[in-house]
């Protein structure tokens, strides 16, 4: 069920919520936090809704969209209150802020959250320059960026780095969950050999492979190069390279010296997955942190050219 608000304010919203919830289309008392999702006008905000619909069926919530629109215009908050099937497991409400008030977005926001619960901030487009620093951002004990929507990302990690505070972390950063946890169990494996330098290879402009050799350089500390070509990790060690790549059926393929090749099964990971994920922890992710670190110490490579 979808309710429209036009022109309205942030007390007709909240007796809106009320009525609907009395009427018994929506519970707050399973939520367990408050997803505020943050964009301009003209951002994928639809998009962003229905990755917050999917991950609010693990992690039951009420999310907060504000979509800030034309500054120059006279403010209007313009609204929609989402629950049943157009929310997932959650209440959704949409705020459209216009002229003003659209520089206003975390005095709008503050009677919705809900009490006693944890605040996510995510910007599924463009970030602001800190995060942190932002008024939506410090609502949040969780930050959530996405340097995928970046359009130099070497510069945007940089930036993410200069600016890191804890509580902050990155979408593309989840996205390489399963590739960090297959290489750490491979370097569990006998020949237990240390290894001496790494060359991490994927496309240009993928912030998830910089994240990847920035999290090798920063945990092996050896040198790590990023280069450019089909997706590929290899560990130079003294018992023979370790190297994990992609199949031709997308399976993750695993070679280490004096065995067979293991293949793992791993299903693509969607902005729903990575969200999912970043709501499961709260706490600083430290890692995410010394991975930006990481990519500061690359060694970047020229392209590779391929027969």
């Amino acid at each position: 069920m979808i309710v429209e608000l036009p022109d309205t304010s942030t007390t007709a919203i909240s007796k809106e919520l009320i009525k609907i919830r009395d009427a018994g289309g929506a519970f707050t008392s399973g939520r367990v936090l408050t997803l505020l999702v943050c964009s301009d006008e003209g951002e994928p905000t639809e998009g962003a809704i229905d990755a917050a619909n999917e991950a609010s069926r693990e992690h039951p919530c009420r999310v907060i969209v504000v979509s800030c629109g034309d500054r120059r215009m006279k403010s209007r908050l313009d609204a929609q209150i989402r629950v049943g099937g157009d929310a997932g497991a959650s209440e959704v409400v949409v705020l459209h802020l216009y002229g003003e008030l659209a520089n206003h977005g975390e005095s709008v926001v503050i009677p919705f959250m809900l009490p006693d619960t944890p605040v996510v901030t995510w910007w599924p487009g463009r970030p602001p320059e800190n995060p942190a620093a932002d008024p939506m951002g410090q609502l949040g004990r969780r930050r959530i960026t996405d340097t995928n929507k970046a359009s130099d990302v070497p510069t945007a990690l940089a930036e993410r780095l200069r600016t890191y505070s804890p509580g902050d972390s990155d979408i593309a950063w989840s996205q390489i969950t399963p590739w960090r946890a297959l290489l750490t169990s491979a370097l569990d494996q006998p020949p237990h050999s240390a290894a001496v330098s790494a060359e991490v290879e994927g496309p240009a402009g993928s912030p998830a492979v910089d994240l990847l050799a920035g999290w090798l350089h920063a945990v092996l500390k050896v040198p790590v190069t990023r280069s450019v070509g089909s997706f590929k990790v290899t560990l130079e060690r003294e018992a023979g390279p370790l190297v994990l790549c992609v199949g031709m059926s997308n399976q993750a393929i695993i070679s280490i010296p004096g065995k067979p090749d293991g293949k793992v099964a791993l299903p693509g990971r969607d902005i729903r997955d990575c969200l999912a994920e970043e709501l499961r922890r709260l706490d600083p992710d430290e890692i995410y942190h010394l991975a930006l670190h990481g990519v500061e110490g690359l060694t970047r490579a020229k392209d590779k050219v391929h027969a």
